[in-house]
């Protein structure tokens, strides 16, 4: 198994590491920074070095227990080759400044709106969307949620990642907010978690920024409806 670098350092930019196989168009790695799409966070792309020059990574996904780093190309790529890999940083850092929004976002929802859900979200390149349920919902309320957000934001909370085990992670209230969240803790013997600093806890296994003042300034840029009681915000960072 692919041991997950970007678990415990979220701002690694390179590292080194050995090809496991190599099998169609992608390589598997004995470690690796770049993160595969999971979670509503896209994929890194970037590059990997190696003996016979340079191959681009462009795309990575997590299938079979595997962490698959696609390529453009994979010819003289061999098992047992070392390699260096350089994660495209700029792109890698703009999902983790709104992944962290949209935990900053789920945590005002479900701290302060106890009739309401944050029910899935999606990081793009350049936005993201959220979508919420409550039982009356309407653009003031989603400003009122965006506005108790950017206060989360600029009050500059640390942000971190720790983990427990399933059993204990159980018995932490609201860390599994739906019934899926609960039945996956379940499944796994350690529960990773990244923490906002006296202000919210998840289950999850994304990357973060460091503090929640990178997050920036969210912009809202439209909201959906989604059936009654269902809404979809768009928004982007400045």
């Amino acid at each position: 198994m692919t041991e997950k670098l970007y678990y415990n350092d979220m701002y690694g930019r390179e590292f080194d590491a050995s090809v496991v196989s190599v099998k169609d168009n992608y390589v598997v790695l004995d470690k690796t920074l770049f993160y595969p799409t999971s979670g509503g966070q896209p994929n890194d792309t970037g590059i990997l070095k190696t003996s016979n020059g340079e191959i681009k990574i462009i795309d990575v996904i997590q299938e079979d227990g595997e962490i698959r780093h696609i390529a453009d190309r994979i010819e003289n790529v061999t098992p047992g080759a070392h390699v260096h890999g350089i994660i495209d940083w700029d792109n890698r850092y703009i999902h983790m400044r709104y992944h962290t929004a949209v935990h900053i976002i789920d945590g005002v929802v479900n701290n302060d709106y106890k009739n309401g859900l944050l029910t899935g979200g999606q990081i793009y390149d350049d936005h993201a969307r959220v979508d919420f349920s409550f039982d009356i919902i309407d653009r003031d309320l989603i400003t009122q949620i965006i506005s108790k957000a950017q206060d989360i934001i600029n009050s500059g909370l640390k942000v971190f990642a720790r983990e427990v085990s399933s059993e204990e992670a159980l018995k932490i209230p609201g860390l599994a907010r739906t019934e899926p969240g609960r039945q996956l803790i379940e499944k796994l013997p350690v529960v990773r978690i990244i923490e906002i600093e006296n202000f919210d806890f998840q289950a999850d296994g994304g990357t973060h920024v460091k503090n929640t003042g990178e997050v920036g300034r969210i912009e809202m840029l439209k909201i959906e409806n989604k059936g009654k009681g269902h809404k979809r915000l768009s928004f982007k960072l400045d």
